[in-house]
């Protein structure tokens, strides 16, 4: 892994971290309305005050800076630019954006933009969020404003962050915001999010942003019976990276789907030429045949999880990145990788994580064996630089480098944090 150029990272997001969510003319998100739903958040907690970076990023850049981070992945909060979603613009909000891109460069690092991490600002929900075709027009409307502003510094801008989360886990099981539970909504939301990514990389160009790409979770599967792989793979991986490649959707995952409407030129729009491709990795799925809207059974992992109940597989990351080198024709970056244990801290300097260790290293490990093959990964992002606001967990998972200890503030480093400065050091060897 000594390629010169590889970026050692740590990623967040906007909502997860940066709190004041009333503070400097920010508007509500979809987050904000969503976590006001009883029983909606595990802890009945929501995003503020959440790590308090919003006033805090700082000192959150000294730790980057002792880290040794070559890169730092982070969101925009669109209700924070645009607290209507669309029209008037918030200075405050650019304004701390602009300051903390400044900090980066000037303390060495990459910044590496997302520019939409879920948080929907509220107003555009009421209009029917990504259910109508009118906010995809919205995000690149809000995408040519930041790109405006930082595209002259930002070397990396991501349109989308997990599209398919956005899409399913909002509008299909209703884990995430806004809550529904419609498999036509949902369905929707997936052609409108891909069709603002597709504007909003025209959007990006002509502001003349230098490497444009969007990030996409995977999930390997595996399973004996070969359609229900097949048709999990089109749900989980196919059914958002072949539009992008230009094959249209694949065939649906779901049994009697209902249509949507496709206007000419939306799946042109869609694949339109892309810098780079984000990868988040955390685990597999075993499946079988099933029934219902989704024929798909889950079956129970064979190996240790981590808190999230979720497998540890690294070996899926390695395969995972064998295959999109050979399906795909971009340059691939791991932007989201980690894991949530229940650390704990008793007052100590570092807090003990070895399963995370773990966890990074044995991940680590199948990026450089990808690599030593000849896959072109450019970068790994471990998620993440904070213990935060866990989405539908609330603050009952830690996956941070870093500690946070809620009631105070107080950032504590793990193992793993000087595992992975030691790794960074010494070039990822």
């Amino acid at each position: 892994m000594e390629k010169e150029g590889f970026l050692f990272g740590a990623a967040t997001s906007a909502y997860q971290i940066e709190g004041a969510t009333g503070e400097d003319g920010r508007g509500p998100s979809i987050w904000d309305v969503f976590c006001q739903r009883p029983g909606a958040i595990r802890d009945g907690s929501s995003g503020e005050p959440a790590c308090d970076h919003y006033r805090r990023w700082r000192e959150d850049l000294q730790w980057m800076r002792w880290l040794g981070l070559k890169a730092y992945r982070f969101s925009v909060a669109w209700p924070r630019i645009l607290p209507g979603g669309k029209g008037r613009i918030n200075p405050k909000g650019l304004a701390f954006y602009d300051r903390l891109v400044d900090a980066l460069l000037e303390a060495g690092i990459t910044p590496f933009l997302t520019l939409y991490h879920w948080d929907l600002p509220w107003a555009l929900e009421e209009r029917g969020g990504w259910r109508s075709r009118e906010t995809a027009y919205a995000f690149a409307e809000y995408t040519a404003l930041v790109a405006r502003a930082l595209a002259d510094r930002v070397p990396y801008f991501a349109t989308l962050n997990e599209p398919w989360c956005s899409a399913f886990l909002g509008h299909f099981t209703g884990e995430h915001a806004p809550g529904l539970r419609n498999l036509e909504a949902a369905l929707r939301a997936a052609h409108h999010l891909l069709l603002g990514h597709g504007l909003a990389v025209e959007a990006l160009r002509a502001a003349g942003a230098k490497r444009v790409g969007i990030v996409l979770n995977f999930t390997w599967v595996e399973g004996e019976d070969e359609e229900a792989v097949e048709r999990a793979d089109r749900y989980h991986n196919r059914f958002f990276l072949d539009p992008l490649l230009g094959r249209g959707y694949p065939e649906s995952p779901f049994a009697n789907p209902p249509s949507v409407p496709i206007y000419p030129k939306d799946l042109e729009r869609m694949a339109r030429p892309l810098d780079f491709l984000g990868v988040n990795y955390y685990t597999r799925a075993r499946v079988a045949r099933g029934e219902g809207l989704l024929p798909v059974r889950y079956l129970p992992p064979e190996r240790p999880t981590t808190a999230m109940g979720w497998e540890v597989y690294p070996e899926g990351l390695y395969r995972l990145l064998r295959r999109l080198a050979r399906e795909t024709p971009w340059p691939l970056f791991v932007t989201e990788n980690g894991a949530a244990y229940p650390d704990l801290w008793r007052g100590e300097e570092v807090v003990e994580d070895p399963e995370r260790v773990a966890y990074l290293e044995s991940h680590l490990e199948a990026v450089g064996r990808a690599r030593s093959e000849g896959v072109d990964v450019r970068g790994y992002f471990a998620w993440s630089l904070l213990d935060n606001f866990e989405w539908a967990h609330g603050y009952t998972k830690r996956f941070g480098l870093l500690y946070v200890d809620y009631p105070t503030g107080r950032r504590i480093p793990k193992r793993s944090a000087l595992w992975y400065r030691e790794r960074i050091l010494r070039g990822g060897g």
